[in-house]
């Protein structure tokens, strides 16, 4: 089977061969035999009923410096593909929303992956709302005294944006600290959304695992440790991933939302556990597929294709 795969990403110019998995996706794609066609959220547009976007052909490498070529610019109808990927990465902002509304458009006759629906309306630190068993204790609210209280019950907690990424934006505020109220005018000066807390898990200290999901399975997990000094753990902002195993723990909870994953075509997702909690379901553009096939040998990529070319033949 040779299928035709868009690719909606940033720029590919800049990403890291070794640790981005939008290019590992792309280069097990070519590896499979099929064809791959690239663009930028930016160059996606509806025009007279259809569902359009400027890009190029597009041809992968493993070979840093040059790991990629473009065909000549086209501008084609998405619907002829059997693909397309929704892969760039947050901000979840209103631009982000528009690419899911069109996206919206020519799937599931055309398999967008994940399903843009879902995307839109079940994002990362809203989906966890489903399944407060598995959560810490968690608040979602723009309103101050509502943050207090929580603050005065909990004692130690996480502040961070709604939709925030990366590990921007994430503050621990202690029992000690006197900052929330500057905090949260400052989030509220430059945005009108909701903010979230939780409450603080000293776990995370031992580090944060990304156990990844196709389909509603896991297939394994990185544990990403923060910096001495650091609370957040993302390797954005220099969290250090290192080999993990999944606990019986780690195994309920996806058990608990794997049903749901799946009846939402979310084919490729990510999500965080602290300790024995949940604290995000990442479906916008999850990462670390790279990062555990070097530690364990997994083909994540290739175990997401096989469940992409199977929906396809159906």
């Amino acid at each position: 089977m040779t299928l035709n795969v868009a690719i909606q990403m940033d720029p590919i110019g800049p990403v890291n061969i070794d640790a981005d998995s939008t290019f590992r996706i792309a280069e097990e794609a070519q590896k499979r035999g099929h064809r791959l066609f690239y663009y930028t959220p930016d160059k996606l547009y509806f025009r007279e009923g259809e569902v359009r976007a400027k890009g190029h052909p597009l041809t992968v490498r493993r070979v840093k410096g040059d790991h990629f070529t473009l065909g000549e610019l086209e501008d084609v109808r998405l619907s002829d593909f059997d693909v397309v990927w929704l892969r760039q990465d947050p901000p979840f902002d209103m631009a982000y929303i528009t690419t899911t509304h069109l996206l919206d458009l020519i799937h599931p006759r055309t398999l967008v992956v994940n399903d843009p629906f879902w995307v839109r309306n079940a994002p990362e630190k809203l989906l966890v709302l489903q399944f407060p068993d598995l959560t810490p204790p968690t608040a979602i609210a723009r309103d101050l005294d509502t943050i207090r209280a929580f603050k005065a019950d909990h004692g130690d907690i996480i502040l961070k944006p709604l939709y925030g990424n990366g590990g921007a934006g994430v503050f621990r505020l202690d029992e000690n600290d006197r900052n929330l109220s500057s905090l949260y005018e400052l989030f509220t000066g430059f945005s009108r959304e909701p903010l979230i807390v939780q409450k603080f898990l000293p776990a995370v200290a031992k580090g944060d695992k990304r156990v990844i999901l196709v389909d509603g399975e896991p297939v394994g997990a990185i544990n990403r440790v923060p910096q001495a000094g650091e609370t957040r753990s993302n390797m954005h902002v220099g969290g250090r991933p290192e080999k993990v195993s999944l606990t019986e723990r780690d195994r309920e909870i996806c058990a608990a939302i794997g049903p749901t994953l799946r009846e939402k075509g979310q084919i490729f997702v990510g999500i965080d556990v602290i300790g024995d909690w949940l604290t995000e379901i990442n479906l916008t553009s999850p990462t670390g597929i790279q990062e555990l096939e070097r530690f364990d040998g997994t083909n994540t990529a290739e175990a997401i294709w096989k469940v992409i070319e199977g929906r396809v033949r159906r």
